[in-house]
């Protein structure tokens, strides 16, 4: 038996298949949607973890910096604290250098100065000889003009004078701190030997008024000197 295909048969049959298409693409583009949708929210969400990881980060950099710094502060501090233990000890050790030196505890050595005191050669018949002799005033008055100017350690003949030494005269002779010492005193000092000379030497100063009083005077500077340390007991000659 033959089928008559009719013309609305034909129109039904492309309207039910169009109507297929639009639905199985309607499908289709729901399906790439919720796709789209849930690969962008993946992708959100691995942005979003590592914007939440760099925060983190840079709040742990940001508190090692601040550890850091607070780690140099103390630090300086320690380096300046040590810095001035250093220049406490180095000022204490070269105080007591010098505190030796003065109180003749050591032997020392270096540029200094020498001066002669000696009493006059020739006195008139007119005039007594204790104006021309060397007396403790003389010696004691250039002892005091070296400290004055400097001078880190002096003796006379060869005794260290420190202080709580004395001189005094006893007859035709000195004595410095019980030791007895005879004409030509020689006074040396140790320190910068231009400065002594110097000073000794100014007009109307020490070396002036000692020739004033009929003391011969000589000085000569030193590059080197060499002190004992000091003693208390023998007689220097």
């Amino acid at each position: 038996m033959q089928v008559r295909v009719k013309g609305r048969h034909v129109v039904l049959s492309f309207v039910l298949l169009f109507a297929g298409f639009i639905i199985a693409f309607s499908y289709q583009l729901t399906s790439d949607d919720r796709s789209l949708r849930a690969d962008t929210g993946s992708q959100w969400k691995v942005e979003d973890d590592l914007r939440n990881d760099i925060l983190m980060q840079q709040s742990v950099n940001r508190n090692l910096t601040e550890e850091l710094r607070l780690i140099q502060s103390e630090m300086k501090l320690i380096e300046e604290e040590v810095a001035n233990h250093e220049r406490r000890y180095f000022n204490l050790v070269e105080d007591m250098d010098k505190l030796r030196m003065l109180t003749g505890a050591v032997a020392v050595t270096g540029e200094g100065i020498e001066i002669t005191l000696d009493d006059a050669d020739y006195v008139p018949d007119d005039q007594h000889a204790n104006n021309y002799i060397v007396h403790e005033m003389h010696v004691q008055k250039v002892i005091d003009e070296l400290l004055v100017t400097g001078a880190e350690a002096i003796a006379v003949n060869g005794h260290r004078i420190n202080q709580n030494s004395y001189i005094q005269c006893i007859g035709p002779v000195i004595e410095i701190d019980g030791n007895r010492s005879f004409a030509p005193f020689v006074i040396t000092a140790i320190g910068e030997s231009e400065q002594l000379n110097l000073a000794v030497n100014l007009t109307g100063g020490v070396v002036d008024q000692l020739l004033y009083d009929n003391v011969e005077v000589r000085v000569e500077k030193k590059n080197e000197v060499l002190l004992d340390p000091f003693f208390e007991e023998g007689v220097t000659s």
